[in-house]
C-alpha cells in the first residue's frame, strides 16, 4: 500500500505558519486594544504537541490583500504548512477560501469533506456552513479552517497526522 510507504518516508517534523483571519480582532490589535485569539492558540498548541514547529503566527483582517500577502510570504519561506483559521463561512466578509484557491496548484476537496463530516457528528447540519478546504502550492500545504475554536481543535486533532504524508506526496 503506497500510502503506508509514503507515511514512513515522510518528514516527521514540519514547520507551520498559523494565521487567524478576523476583522474584529484585527481592529482591536491595530488599535492596541486587548483581544483573544483562541483559535490561533489552539492551533499552535496542537501543532507543537504533535512535534511540529510554528515558524510564524499572526492575525490579519478579512482582506484579500492581507491574505494574498501571507500566502506569498509563506510560499517564499521554508515553511511546510500554512493554516488559516477563519474566513471560511458564508458571510460576505468570508473570503479566505476564494483568495487561497487562486494559489492552489491542486485542491484537496476531501479535506473539507472530512472536516464537515467530523463537525456534523458534533454539531449537526450547521456543519454545512463551513467551506473548509485545503490545497497544495509548490510542494506545501495550505489549510483553510473555520474560525471557531472547537472546529479548529476538532479538525487539527483529527487530520494533522496526515499532513507529513500530504507534503511528501506534493513534493514527489
Amino acid at each position: 500500500m503506497a500510502h503506508v510507504k509514503h507515511r514512513k518516508l515522510s518528514e516527521k517534523r514540519l514547520s507551520f505558519f498559523v494565521v487567524t483571519v478576523s476583522t474584529s480582532r484585527y481592529m482591536k490589535k491595530v488599535s492596541s486594544q486587548k483581544y483573544e485569539d483562541q483559535s490561533g492558540d489552539i492551533a499552535e498548541r496542537i501543532i507543537k504537541r504533535e512535534g511540529h514547529e510554528v515558524r510564524k503566527r499572526t492575525l490579519i483582517s478579512d482582506e484579500k490583500d492581507q491574505i494574498e500577502d501571507l500566502i506569498k510570504e509563506f510560499s517564499a519561506s521554508e515553511a511546510d504548512v500554512l493554516v488559516f483559521t477563519g474566513g471560511t463561512g458564508v458571510s460576505r466578509r468570508d473570503i479566505t477560501v476564494e483568495t487561497a484557491r487562486k494559489f492552489f496548484e491542486k485542491e484537496i476537496e476531501g479535506y473539507g469533506e472530512i472536516v464537515r463530516m467530523l463537525s456534523y457528528r458534533k454539531i449537526g447540519p450547521a456543519a454545512m456552513l463551513t467551506r473548509a478546504t485545503a490545497g497544495v502550492l509548490g510542494g506545501r500545504l495550505i489549510v483553510c479552517l473555520p474560525g471557531s475554536p472547537n472546529a479548529v481543535k476538532l479538525a487539527l486533532e483529527k487530520t494533522i497526522s496526515e499532513f507529513p504524508h500530504i507534503v511528501f506526496v506534493a513534493r514527489s
